[in-house]
């Protein structure tokens, strides 16, 4: 049997491989190189730095990362000692996208700005950008997207230059991959240049990487008022944040927009299987057997006359209440890694059903294509 050296922290993943594997857990934060030395593969977080000081000196194959971000492994080192690795992509997209349909839904709620008369600027159209493009034309706004790489394959009808971009939208949000160096860096994308160009007045939504925005400028930007408001879930130098930053945001979050019960289980699945495809397990179809449902699943709306705007406020919030996260971190920074590490249970629009009084409310298809049932509608 192979052997398999685990995130302890990782969901959904005790109890899966050991039939097929020897495996053991431990905090990815201590995972050290006696744990690995001999190990044929790793199934880990961002958490774990995965370099030659880790694996320098063992027999470890495979890695597999059940996030989609892979900064944290030194690809230069894998690729000359031939370790083969995997990510997740995708994993948690319709997570972070909720996550910005709670964002959207405060800020249309403080501004007293209809969704229709919004234009919204997606700085990275992958897995996660597609899905809040989808979510923003539902809903009405104008949708300004920019991707240099998708761009060059694709060609220019669908997207903006950056400048542009920044100048005509009311709400900028980020969601590239971190490159720190190359044609398409990303780290620091969002400079004193950047928000300097931005619309005076506009919002800044970030939950990428940490290092896409530089912290000070931000700051800058928000102390004289340029920038109206930012929502961040991500942060320079994690778990030890700005805390003047913390204080300046709208909304503070802890690196938990992707975190879902449903982007868990999705990125545990996608390692689960990339490790059993490598070594020939026999797991290659796996998902975990069930995923708790939520609490209150079914949402009742009794007022066919809502705005969007208020029908969205009610079921966003209901399913995912995001001033919670921003309160338990503006209280307790310093317990920024514990509150990842012990995140709340949340579920996805898919787990929830939506019973409206009238059944002919007009909103009820725009909420449906995002991924809400009726009733009894499986």
């Amino acid at each position: 049997m192979i052997k398999i050296v685990a995130d302890n922290k990782i969901p959904f993943l005790k109890g899966a491989l050991e039939k097929v594997a020897e495996i053991e857990y431990f905090p990815a934060r201590e995972i050290g190189p006696q744990h690995v030395k001999k190990a044929d593969a790793l199934i880990l977080r961002t958490r774990t730095k995965c370099d030659e000081k880790l694996l320098g000196n063992s027999g470890v194959r495979y890695i597999a990362t059940a996030t989609i971000g892979y900064d944290h492994l030194d690809l230069d080192f894998l690729n000359a000692k031939g370790i083969r690795w995997s990510n997740a992509p995708g994993c948690n997209s319709g997570s972070v996208m909720q996550y910005i349909a709670s964002s959207l839904a405060y800020i249309t709620d403080k501004t007293g700005k209809p969704f229709g008369d919004i234009t919204l600027g997606i700085v990275g159209v992958g897995h996660v950008g597609r899905k809040v493009e989808k979510l923003a034309r539902l809903t009405g706004m104008s949708v300004l997207l920019n991707d240099p790489p998708r761009e060059r394959n694709e060609g220019r009808n669908s997207f903006t230059a950056l400048e542009p971009l920044l100048r005509e939208s009311d709400i900028v949000t980020i969601h590239v991959p971190l490159n720190r160096t190359g044609r398409d860096k990303t780290s620091h994308i969002a400079d004193y240049d950047f928000l300097g160009k931005m619309k005076k007045g506009a919002w800044l939504i970030n939950t990428s990487r940490g290092e896409v925005v530089n912290t000070v400028a931000l700051r800058e930007s928000l102390l004289n008022e340029h920038t109206a408001g930012a929502i961040l879930d991500v942060w320079e130098n994690e778990p030890d944040i700005d805390q003047a930053l913390l204080e300046l945001s709208d909304i503070g979050t802890p690196h938990i927009a992707g975190y879902s019960l449903d982007g868990k289980a999705n990125g545990t699945a996608q390692s689960v299987r990339a490790v059993s495809r490598f070594f020939g397990l026999g797991m290659d179809d796996w998902y975990p057997e069930s995923i708790p449902p939520p609490s209150g699943s079914i949402i009742q709306v009794e007022n066919s006359l809502l705005s969007l705007e208020q029908l969205a406020r009610i079921v966003f919030h209901h399913t995912y209440e995001i001033m919670d996260d921003n309160y338990r971190l503006k209280t307790g920074p310093e317990y920024f890694e514990k509150l990842r590490d012990n995140y709340p249970p949340r579920r996805e629009f898919e787990a929830y059903s939506i019973k409206f009084n009238d059944p002919a409310d007009r909103n009820i298809e725009i909420l449906q294509k995002l991924g809400f049932k009726l009733p009894n509608n499986t």
